[in-house]
């Protein structure tokens, strides 16, 4: 009965501390939210200032909804207050998982979950500062007689967040591939053997993930396609410390076996 107690005694402490912990995040989150509320309008102001350089002059975006000039700012507020709350989410999930983790495991973890981050904020800043002027300079190009450019702001922030999103998940593949080859799922050199499926692979989704132009598709399957070169230099490497570290502790197991 005891034994029992006890087993349920550190199940009962691990479930209080991730409900503090999922606590915390709710109130670090809904805290950045409440700063970053006053300035809604001048948020939205920035992220919209890719169409608005390249609109034709005396033209405006325009709000086809009643309450559309209230929402998306609202809206946008809220997403750039999760993006924010990220390295603190990450530092929560650290911090309830680095207890179970091995010593090996954890100096592996951490720089992939900075580098993560890193990457997903360097996918975003990749598609507001150059995607996107490119794109709008493009399509802002195209005349077509009888129709006047003028974009609606919430379906403007819904293209916005989902470029966003795609190009800071794209950025992920260096992570995902160096997760894939030290878990001994691939290797670098099967991977580097299925090179030219992964190219067309990467084409493929920058089809499914961005609006259907060329030129979208492109600016997100190339950068797609660099990263995963990137992933499979660091898993080689990765692989070559690992297996010296593995013939390092046989070679001193032997040692000690040799010599009781």
């Amino acid at each position: 009965m005891n034994d029992q107690k006890d087993k349920e005694q550190p199940l009962v402490h691990h479930l209080i501390e991730l409900r503090n912990r999922l606590l915390h995040t709710v109130y670090f989150l809904l805290a950045v939210f409440v700063c970053l509320f006053p300035f809604a309008t001048d948020i939205y102001g920035v992220v919209s200032a890719p169409l608005l350089a390249v609109l034709p002059e005396g033209t405006n975006m325009i709000a086809t909804d009643v309450i559309s000039p209230f929402l998306t700012p609202l809206k946008l507020t809220f997403y750039l207050a999760l993006l924010l709350a990220v390295p603190f989410i990450l530092f929560q999930v650290w911090s309830f998982i680095a207890p179970g983790l091995y010593k090996h495991e954890q100096q592996l973890a951490a720089p992939l979950l900075i580098s993560s981050v890193i990457l997903f904020f360097a996918g975003m800043a990749f598609a507001y500062f150059l995607v996107l002027p490119m794109l709008f300079n493009f399509t802002m190009g195209i005349e077509l007689e009888g129709v006047s450019a003028m974009t609606d702001i919430t379906k403007y922030l819904d293209l916005v967040l989902h470029m966003f999103f795609a190009f800071g998940f794209a950025f992920e593949i260096p992570v995902a591939t160096v997760l894939l080859i030290h878990s001994g799922i691939v290797t670098p050199e099967g991977l580097a053997e299925k090179r030219r499926y992964i190219i067309v692979a990467c084409f493929v989704v920058g089809m499914l993930l961005t609006p259907p132009d060329v030129f979208s598709q492109t600016m997100l399957a190339v950068p797609m396609w660099m990263l995963f070169e990137s992933g499979l230099f660091f898993g080689r490497m990765l692989k070559k410390r690992s297996e010296e570290r593995n013939q390092a502790a046989e070679a001193a197991d032997n040692d000690e076996s040799q010599n009781p």
